[in-house]
C-alpha cells in the first residue's frame, strides 16, 4: 500500500491516525461487550475504517453525512461524546434517540449527521434534499451519502443518481465495495465490471479507489468536494475494501473463503497506515503505544459513565407526545368556518383555492420549494400549479424526473436544512412507489431523533371520472394507520385553502388529499385573506336528531344531496375534514344528537377508514346509540374504468339503502 502524504504536516498526519485508531478500538471493545451479554447487536465496520474516517475528514463539519450502520468512524470523526454513543447503543433514554432506536440507526442536528433506516436505500435521496438547499440558500456546501455494494441494486439508488445529476446538486454517492451483501457475493449483485461504471450512465463523473488507504480517500473526497462545489454536480466514488466480520456479529463468516482474509489482512487500513507513519519517522513505536494506551483509558473512562446509565422508564404520556412535532409560529388567522367569515369573499372552484393556498404560502415562506411531475411551466397535470413557475422561479418550482421514492426524499433532505416543500403525486395511486420514504422516513424521523419534516404530499384522489384502476382509488387509509403522519381531506374550497396553508404551516407531514372530480364541479364561498382552518377540527355541515352521517371528500356532496331530497329525515351531517388527528369530541358529540349513525366513504369497505371510526364508536360512545353502526362504502374491488361499472362501484350507489336500513332498524 503506497501513502502520498503531499504537503500534509506531521501534526495532521498524526491527528488522522488517531482518529482512524479510535473507532477500531472502540469496536473491538464493543465485541468483548457483546460477547459479555452487555450489549446486543453489533454491525462491525472492521477493516473499513479508512473510507468513514477519510471522507468526514474531507467535509466541512456543516456538511450533512447520511451514513450506514458500518460507519462508526463518522460519528467519531465528528466528535460525538464516547459516553453517549454507548448510551444509544445500549438503547437507554439517555442515547441519542431516547431508547427508541438501537446501533446507528439515529442522527444528530448538532453534527449534521442524518440516521439511517433499515431499507438502507432511501437515505441516497435525503443527500439530494440537503444539497439542494443548500443551493437554493447559495451556500458552498456539499451532502455525502453512503451506500454499500448491495445498496446499489435498489431503485433508490438509481432515482437518487438520476435526480441529483438531472438538478446538478452537489452530492457526493460514496459506495463501499466490501465484495458481499450480508452473504450475497458481488457477482451475484451485478454484472458491470465496476460499479463506478454507472456513473456515466446518470451523466456524472466517477472514480473507483483503494478504499483502506485512509490518505488516498481523504485526498480523493477533498478533490470530489472541490469539483462538486466548482461545478455544482454529482459525483459517484466507488472505495474498494473488506469486512472483516460478518454482516453483524451473529451472522458470522463461513460463507467467506478463507483466502480472502488472508489476502486483506495484508491490506488492514490501520496497521498499513501505523507502518507507514513508522517507517517515515512521524511516529514511534512507543508513541504509538502511548496512543493505544491512552485510547484504552478514555474507552474504559467512558464506559464507566455509559454502561451504568438508568433503566428505562416507560412513560406513555412521553411516548405519544414525541410522534409529532410540535409548531413553534402561532398561525396569523385561523378560521373555524371560513365560509361564514366576513370580509372579501368570492365563490372559487376547489382547485381554484388549493393554487390560491400555494400561491399565498409561496409569497409568505421563501424556504418554501414544490416538487412534482410537470408541476413547472405544464402546471401540473391539473392546472393548479399553473402560473407559478413564472412568479417564483425554476429553483422553487421543480418538475421532476418520474422519481417518487427518491423526490420524497428529497424533500425530507430538504426540512434537515429547515426548508419546507410541497411534493405534489400526480395521481394519489402513484405514491405507492414512494411508500417507502413516507411510512419509514418521513413519519418516523421526528419519533426517532427528534427531527422535523415540515413536507407536504399533495394527492389529487377518488373516482367518478371514468379513470380506472390506476388513478382512481382511494388509498387514505394506507396511510391512517401510520404514526407520525397527519392525513388531510378537505371536500369544499374554503376548507381547502385554510386546510393546505395549515399543512404547510406544520412541522410534520402532511398527506393532503383533494377529490378529482370536485376539482371543477364544486365551488363556494372562499374569504380573499390568508387563513388556517385547524387540522384535527372537524366541521358540522348540518344539525339534525335523526341519523349522524360521519363523512370526508366526496361523501360530504352525496350526504347533502340526500339530505336535500329527503327533508323529512332530520340529517347530522359531519365532515371530519382530517382523519390523523381525527376530531373524536365531533364525533361524539354528533353520535349523541342523534343516536343512530352511518359512516359513509368512498374507499372500499374491508380496511376502510370507517372501520376505525365505527370501532370507536362501539367502544366510546355505546350508550347513545340506538342502532348498531353502519357503513357505507364502495365495492371490494378495483375501480372499474366503465363509467357504468363505476357508478355501481362508488358507495353512493348504496347510500340510500343503507339509511333506510339504519333508519328502520
Amino acid at each position: 500500500m503506497v501513502f502520498d502524504r503531499k504537503n500534509y504536516s506531521d501534526a495532521q498526519l498524526i491527528d488522522w491516525y488517531r482518529q482512524l485508531l479510535w473507532p477500531r478500538m472502540i469496536e473491538d471493545k464493543m465485541l468483548v461487550l457483546l460477547r459479555q451479554g452487555k450489549i446486543s447487536k453489533w454491525f462491525s465496520g472492521i477493516g473499513q475504517e479508512a473510507i468513514a474516517v477519510g471522507a468526514t475528514l474531507a467535509l466541512e463539519s456543516d456538511e450533512w453525512i447520511m451514513p450506514l450502520h458500518r460507519n462508526l468512524g463518522v460519528f467519531t470523526t465528528r466528535n460525538m461524546p464516547l459516553h453517549k454513543l454507548f448510551l444509544q447503543w445500549q438503547g437507554t433514554q439517555l442515547g441519542y434517540s431516547k431508547a427508541r432506536e438501537r446501533s446507528f440507526h439515529f442522527g444528530s442536528r448538532e453534527h449534521h449527521i442524518c440516521g439511517m433506516i433499515s431499507h438502507l436505500g432511501p437515505q441516497l435521496a435525503l443527500a439530494d434534499g440537503a444539497a439542494l438547499a443548500a443551493k437554493l440558500s447559495s451556500k458552498q456546501k456539499v451532502a455525502l451519502a453512503f451506500t454499500g455494494d448491495g445498496g446499489t441494486s435498489e431503485g433508490d439508488f438509481h432515482e437518487a443518481l438520476n435526480v441529483a445529476a438531472v438538478w446538478d446538486l452537489p452530492v457526493i454517492f460514496l459506495i463501499e465495495n466490501n465484495g458481499y451483501g450480508l452473504s450475497t457475493p458481488v457477482n451475484e449483485q451485478y454484472r458491470c465490471e465496476n460499479l463506478v461504471d454507472k456513473a456515466k450512465g446518470y451523466g456524472m463523473e466517477g472514480i473507483r479507489i483503494d478504499g483502506n488507504n485512509l490518505l488516498t480517500v481523504y485526498d480523493t473526497l477533498k478533490g470530489v468536494r472541490e469539483y462538486c462545489l466548482r461545478y455544482q454536480k454529482p459525483y459517484l466514488v466507488e472505495c474498494m475494501t473488506f469486512r472483516m466480520r460478518g454482516h453483524e456479529e451473529a451472522s458470522g463468516t463461513k460463507y467467506v473463503p478463507g483466502e480472502l482474509f488472508k489476502e486483506w489482512e495484508q491490506k488492514d487500513p490501520i496497521k498499513n497506515y501505523e507502518r507507514f507513519l513508522i517507517e517515515q519517522r512521524v511516529l514511534t513505536e512507543m508513541q504509538v503505544a502511548g496512543i493505544r494506551n491512552e485510547f484504552k483509558s478514555n474507552i474504559e473512562s467512558e464506559l464507566a459513565i455509559g454502561l451504568a446509565p438508568a433503566p428505562v422508564v416507560a412513560h406513555v404520556p412521553d411516548e405519544l407526545e414525541d410522534v409529532y412535532a410540535k409548531r413553534s409560529s402561532t398561525p396569523a388567522l385561523v378560521l373555524s368556518s371560513p365560509q361564514e367569515e366576513s370580509g372579501t369573499i368570492r365563490e372559487l372552484r376547489l382547485i381554484d383555492a388549493i393554487s390560491e393556498a400555494l400561491r399565498m404560502q409561496l409569497e409568505r415562506d421563501p424556504t418554501l420549494v414544490l416538487m412534482g411531475q410537470d408541476i413547472a411551466e405544464y402546471g401540473g397535470a391539473f392546472k393548479i400549479t399553473e402560473g407559478l413557475v413564472q412568479q417564483f422561479g425554476k429553483g422553487r418550482i421543480r418538475n421532476t424526473p418520474l422519481c417518487e421514492s427518491a423526490i420524497l426524499g428529497t424533500a425530507l433532505g430538504l426540512a434537515l436544512e429547515g426548508y419546507s416543500s410541497m411534493v405534489e403525486m400526480q395521481f394519489a395511486d402513484f405514491v405507492s412507489v414512494g411508500l417507502n420514504q413516507i411510512v419509514n422516513n418521513l413519519a418516523k424521523i421526528h419519533y426517532r431523533w427528534g427531527q422535523s419534516a415540515n413536507v407536504v404530499v399533495r394527492m389529487p384522489t377518488g373516482a367518478g371520472v371514468g379513470a380506472g384502476p390506476f388513478h382512481s382509488q382511494s388509498n387514505e387509509a394506507w396511510f391512517t394507520h401510520v404514526p407520525g403522519l397527519k392525513v388531510v381531506y378537505p371536500s369544499c374550497p374554503a376548507d381547502a385553502k385554510g386546510l393546505l396553508i395549515a399543512s404547510l404551516n406544520d412541522p410534520n407531514p402532511v398527506l393532503f388529499f383533494e377529490h378529482k372530480a370536485l376539482y371543477r364541479s364544486v365551488t363556494g364561498k372562499v374569504p380573499e385573506t390568508y387563513y388556517e382552518v385547524e387540522i384535527g377540527k372537524a366541521h358540522q355541515v348540518l344539525s339534525g336528531t335523526e341519523v349522524s352521517i360521519i363523512t370526508y371528500g366526496a361523501g360530504v356532496h352525496w350526504a347533502t344531496e340526500y339530505a336535500l331530497q329527503h327533508p323529512s329525515v332530520s340529517v347530522d351531517l359531519l365532515d371530519l375534514r382530517t382523519l390523523v388527528p381525527l376530531d373524536y369530541e365531533a364525533i361524539a358529540a354528533s353520535v349523541k344528537r342523534s343516536g343512530r349513525v352511518l359512516i359513509l366513504h368512498e374507499d372500499t369497505l374491508t380496511g376502510g377508514f370507517g372501520g376505525e371510526i365505527a370501532a370507536w364508536i362501539a367502544e366510546h360512545c355505546f350508550r347513545d346509540l340506538d342502532a348498531p353502526v353502519m357503513r357505507c362504502a364502495s365495492l371490494d374491488t378495483p375501480v372499474p374504468f366503465s363509467t357504468v361499472l363505476e357508478q355501481q362501484f362508488l358507495a353512493k350507489a348504496r347510500l340510500e339503502e343503507t339509511l333506510n336500513k339504519l333508519l328502520t332498524f
